[in-house]
């Protein structure tokens, strides 16, 4: 069958290990001093373990590979004790996969073993995704302005993917600003910081449900465009990650290869 499955670069990954506490179902192994993919169905590819390698070593491609097997996983998982058990149960949770979570409590129930508390003390909405949690962001000062104009930096129109024309002038040699939704509002300082002499193109990788579109067509901006560089500006929360791996498959697909900058914005809504 075909489906979602991780992918290490060998070039980029430096077998520093950073990525094999991401996996707790037991997919990646360092061996020979490089992590591996030891069993397709041990993967998820839910991408877990991507933002934990500080190479970008790690990506989800799409590729025939064996069917993911909970109760396989699980036997592997219970190894490592109650901790990892409870990692790989709210990993579960936090990716919406309720199947696979009924099935890993199941075993543990046929097993008569504990079943620990993976559930987030924070209120969540129904997905679970830590980007949907619920939270009050405690300002400690009050910033007051007076008599200071900010101007826009925006150079371009429109600058939502889903609208954007990927033959529109103003990309041609165009250093890009590649933004997920939420950054704008949670950091300040936007225009200023990132906007000034370059075109802004945003997009959700979380909600948005046209990303195979959107790879096509940043690809196609990649090879007939000239492109001199890409700024990436996401969220702290794990979802927003996909923006990143989004970007390189289209440059894949356009065989190019551009100047990267990337760059993660907190909740509280400071540079990470």
């Amino acid at each position: 069958m075909k489906r979602s499955i991780i992918k290490v670069d060998e070039e980029k990954c430096t077998g520093c290990g950073h990525c094999i506490p991401g996996c707790p179902e037991g997919a990646l192994q360092i061996i020979d001093g490089k992590a591996r993919l030891v069993s397709d169905l041990f993967c998820d590819g839910l991408g877990a373990c991507i933002k934990e390698c500080p190479f970008g070593a790690m990506t989800v491609e799409e590729r025939e590979a064996e069917e993911y097997d909970e109760y396989k996983v699980m036997e592997n998982v219970i190894q490592g004790g109650p901790n990892v058990i409870k990692a790989h149960l709210k990993h579960l949770k936090d990716h919406n996969q309720e199947e696979f979570l009924n099935q890993a409590i199941d075993f543990l129930k046929e097993k008569n073993m504990n079943i620990p508390d993976y559930e987030e003390k924070q209120p969540k909405l129904a997905c679970g995704c830590p980007g949907t949690m619920t939270k009050t962001i405690e300002r400690k000062t009050d910033h007051e302005i007076s008599n200071v104009k900010l101007s826009s930096e925006l150079n371009n129109w429109p600058i939502q993917l889903q609208l954007l024309n990927p033959n529109a002038p103003y990309l041609k040699n165009a250093n890009l600003v590649i933004a997920a939704d939420c950054t704008p509002f949670a950091y300040a300082n936007f225009h200023q910081r990132f906007l000034k002499d370059k075109v802004l193109i945003m997009f959700c990788p979380k909600l948005d449900k046209t990303i195979d579109q959107y790879v096509e067509k940043l690809a196609e901006i990649f090879k007939n465009q000239d492109i001199q560089s890409v700024t990436i500006v996401h969220m702290e929360v794990p979802c927003c990650s996909g923006i990143e791996i989004i970007i390189k498959k289209a440059l894949e697909l356009a065989q190019k290869t551009i100047v990267i900058k990337d760059y993660t914005i907190s909740i509280s809504g400071e540079i990470i």
